[in-house]
């Protein structure tokens, strides 16, 4: 059994949605936390739990950040986690998985598939301490979840894409 910590200063979850047809707005969850139950050596039997809180969106707009947690979106105060945990772990080369499990927002689950890169380890310079790293991408469709929040535009088309996509750089501290 491996037991990893999440180093959060030097890990990052980020999103971007299509915004007016033409762009992406992007943002990021300055918190979160990754729990893995399992171990480096035999990932597809690993256990994997991300809890992000809602609280923590941030896409650099004081308004639109409290937009997504008003009704309109995510009812944060009412739901205030979205919560991803795996079901399985498929190795489809030596450093690529696919995590499938059940992704939550408002109290509506669905299975959901994330692309994983395992980075392998590395020693700190600074401390001696084992160092693990993975790389996470993967979409969701934001109306499966009840967020339709949307609005029409005058030149065709609407204001939000439904497709959310999520990218996440994870550094942990490998313990024993």
């Amino acid at each position: 059994m491996t037991n990893l910590t999440l180093d959060q200063v030097h890990s990052s979850l980020n999103f971007q949605i299509k915004h007016m047809m033409v762009s992406k707005a992007k943002g990021e969850f300055e918190t979160f936390d990754v729990e893995f139950s399992g171990d480096l050596n035999d990932l597809p039997s690993a256990k994997v739990t991300v809890t992000i809180p809602l609280s923590s969106i941030n896409t650099g707009n004081e308004q639109r950040d409290g937009h997504l947690r008003s009704g309109d979106f995510f009812e944060a105060e009412k739901y205030p986690n979205l919560v991803f945990r795996s079901t399985s772990i498929k190795k489809i080369s030596d450093d690529e998985f696919e995590v499938t499990g059940d992704f939550t927002i408002k109290e509506v689950t669905h299975q959901e598939t994330f692309t994983v890169e395992y980075n392998g380890t590395s020693k700190s310079p600074m401390d001696g301490s084992t160092i693990a790293g993975f790389d996470v991408s993967g979409k969701i469709d934001r109306e499966a979840y009840g967020l339709t929040y949307n609005a029409a535009l005058e030149t065709g088309g609407v204001l939000l894409g439904k497709d959310v996509k999520f990218e996440g750089n994870f550094e942990f501290v490998v313990g024993e």
